[in-house]
């Protein structure tokens, strides 16, 4: 097992127990106790546990999305698909909205050789179009969340009402027929409404493994979506609940390989 690999099946028990042993790790994983320890040092880097003796202790809060270095391991092959498919939804001309998030970092990657005009709301994303030779970027004002590296706040919010977008590009921590787009940062939550209201059509991109879930903070509910871009894991009650809201779903392929 790759140490990628590794790292996400020590975040899924961590999931479910407080504590991991090293040694337990070790012998699950058919590697050396440094092998792990080496791993556990990697996610306390990140914040997500605390070092102790023989192993370590959870840090994160349920209420809490994991740190975005974590969840940039979470799903890659569906991410660059989705990402892929959601930049063939963009005509060139268009002026963009592009949400923070590590599947909306995708859609970045994907669009970079297109002529458009892009209002990334991360770091990550606004670094990834720096060079792009055809991409008009434009900067909001804000604060930076540390670690995130998205703009929220309310001169985020201003500059967000100042403009109009033809795609709001948005990405989310939870979607369900119940509760609609969630997300776990409440100021988050403030931004993604500005943008939702700043543009004429919402695609949201998210995987799969988002559906069902539900986040601290209230976005919006299904019908103010337009299109939803996602994974062929989608549960088919999500779907149905989607399409019935009016909402088009496009998967990408990746049960299939593809």
């Amino acid at each position: 097992m790759e140490s990628s690999d590794r790292i996400l099946s020590i975040m899924n028990a961590l999931r479910t127990s407080d504590t991991v042993s090293v040694t337990e790790l070790a012998a699950e994983h058919g590697v050396s106790e440094m092998t792990i320890r080496r791993d556990l040092d990697e996610l306390a880097q990140q914040g997500v546990v605390r070092r102790v003796r023989g192993g370590a202790l959870s840090l994160l809060l349920r209420g809490e999305e994991p740190p975005f270095g974590v969840r940039e391991r979470e799903a890659v092959e569906a991410k660059r698909l989705i990402g892929a498919e959601v930049a063939s939804l963009l005509a060139d001309g268009e002026a963009v909205l592009l949400d923070s998030g590590t599947t909306t970092l995708e859609v970045a990657r994907a669009v970079r050789d297109r002529r458009l005009t892009v209002l990334p709301l991360a770091m990550q994303a606004a670094q990834e179009l720096a060079g792009a030779p055809r991409v008009r970027l434009v900067l909001p004002g804000g604060e930076v969340r540390p670690g995130e590296m998205n703009f929220v706040g309310p001169l985020t919010e201003t500059s967000i009402k100042a403009l109009r977008f033809d795609t709001a590009v948005i990405g989310c921590c939870g979607l369900s027929a119940e509760h609609g787009l969630t997300a776990h940062d409440l100021p988050e939550v403030a931004v993604k409404q500005a943008a939702i209201a700043s543009a004429r059509r919402v695609v949201i991109a998210c995987d799969s493994g988002k559906f069902g879930r539900t986040a601290f903070g209230a976005v919006c509910p299904l019908d103010r979506l337009d299109v939803v871009v996602t994974d062929d894991a989608l549960p088919r009650d999500q779907h149905d609940a989607l399409t019935a809201a009016g909402v088009a779903v496009r998967t990408v392929g990746v049960r299939a390989g593809s």
